[in-house]
């Protein structure tokens, strides 16, 4: 008997397990069966604690922040009924650890990939905007940790928190995630961005920081698939040869590899073709480098433009760091095997809050990152909340109300003319700082 079948069995029974059931709209139940099937692990006795319930306690862990795990099995009532009303925290523990990192991390792949091939998002000129770039997390100073993560340094030695480093693909209208990959503080972002080039989908434009710049990386990328175009800032001592120009800022290039590259990504050949774009944008100088060499479909004088929607990366990890996480600096698991679990859920439940608010935007033709991830993220917060006290026959209702509510969260349009400048914190003095007493004063 498999899992389905051993949950199905206890439902027959007559039992009130239902609440899986309530959260289908979220997250699928079949989603979840893959997942669990490709880390190779199941369960056929009957715990009042099953991988599924014990999965979305892991996601409530990123969505109840100040709570406990034991008081968030609770609270979603996702334990199946028993003697005790309440499931006992060392149950909680140990039904992490049959759980394992691995099965949350294909829950998250399998629905990451479903939730982008289901809805349809904004293009440009057929492509899809995605954009790649690295966040680092912080974990509680225990020697595991240390030792499987790492942690910065400096001239006196290793800082004080490991820390793991982290590197996304983000679809940029919706701000969903589409993949993800986290090793070691000291791997290179480089390294981790090679992992995403499988699960890259076709026609799409990825936008990339100017430290991901690699003739390897980008020849790779941009043949591994059907239109996999990239887009980066191009370097001050960019080397290139002209092939033809369209006025003095639109060139299609000649790159040549290096040795490194070619020993790194024995597939890059010598020579590499590209567009080279440059722009005055109120007085400075842009100049841009990408694989979309075809002028009739590319126009030169968007492309530079283009980039500044890469930011939309950065202001999705803020949303996940500072709003969701409510600005916790320590992720909460202590082992390195239940910290990567958490990190996934985490970043599981960011995707479920973004895919609800791409669902309730896709229907009125709003993008979805018009809509205030604080808001809504409340508003699906308070859903999972009362999702356990609801009766099945009042879920449609209050899903469609849900749907509705996030419509009310649209934010103003931006101002392009805003500027925030970057200030330069003064160095702090080597020096302490002695302060006067009274008698100096005079």
């Amino acid at each position: 008997m498999n899992f389905e079948q051993a949950l199905q069995t206890t439902l027959e029974e007559g039992t009130r397990y239902h609440t899986f059931e309530k959260l289908s709209e979220i997250l699928s139940p079949e989603i979840i069966e893959q997942g669990f099937q490709q880390a190779g692990i199941a369960t056929v006795r009957k715990r009042r604690l099953p991988l599924e319930a014990v999965l979305w306690s892991v996601i409530g862990m990123a969505l109840f922040r100040k709570e406990s795990v034991w008081n968030i099995a609770n609270k979603l009532d996702i334990m199946l009924p028993g003697k005790n009303q309440l499931v006992a925290p060392s149950a909680m523990v140990q039904a992490r650890q049959r759980l394992g990192d691995e099965s949350v991390k294909q829950v998250f792949n399998k629905s990451a990939e479903l939730m982008y091939k289901q809805e349809t998002f904004e293009t440009w000129n057929g492509l899809n905007l995605l954009a790649v770039d690295g966040v680092v997390w912080r974990t509680a100073d225990s020697p595991d940790n240390r030792k499987a993560f790492s942690s910065g340094s400096n001239q006196y030695g290793e800082t004080a928190f490991p820390q793991i480093r982290m590197v996304c693909h983000m679809e940029l209208t919706s701000h969903q995630l589409i993949s993800c990959e986290f090793d070691n503080y000291k791997t290179n972002e480089m390294k981790l961005a090679e992992r995403l080039i499988e699960r890259t989908p076709d026609n799409s434009l990825t936008m990339f920081d100017k430290g991901y710049y690699s003739l390897g990386l980008l020849n790779r990328w941009y043949r591994s698939g059907y239109e996999r175009h990239w887009l980066i800032p191009a370097r001050p001592d960019l080397q290139y040869e002209i092939i033809s120009s369209a006025g003095k800022n639109d060139h299609v290039i000649e790159l040549k590899t290096t040795k490194h590259a070619q020993k790194n990504f024995p597939d890059a050949p010598q020579i590499i073709r590209a567009r080279l774009i440059s722009k005055t944008i109120k007085g400075k100088s842009y100049r841009i480098l990408t694989s979309m060499t075809d002028r009739l479909r590319f126009p030169g004088n968007e492309i530079v433009e283009l980039y500044c929607h890469r930011w939309e990366i950065e202001l999705g990890f803020r949303e996940i760091k500072q709003t969701m996480l409510d600005s916790s600096y320590h992720l909460r698991s202590k082992r390195p095997d239940m910290v990567r679990q958490e990190l996934w859920g985490i970043l599981l439940a960011y995707n479920l809050i973004r895919r609800v608010m791409t669902m309730a935007a896709t229907a009125t033709g709003v993008w979805p990152n018009q809509l205030s991830f604080s808001s809504s993220s409340m508003a699906v917060i308070q859903y999972f909340s009362s999702i356990s006290i609801m009766s099945p026959g009042n879920i449609p209702m209050h899903w469609d109300h849900l749907l509705k509510t996030l419509l009310l969260f649209k934010l103003p349009i931006r101002r392009e003319d805003r500027k925030y400048p970057r200030w330069v914190k003064p160095k702090p003095s080597k020096y302490p700082h002695k302060k006067k007493n009274a008698s100096q004063l005079n």
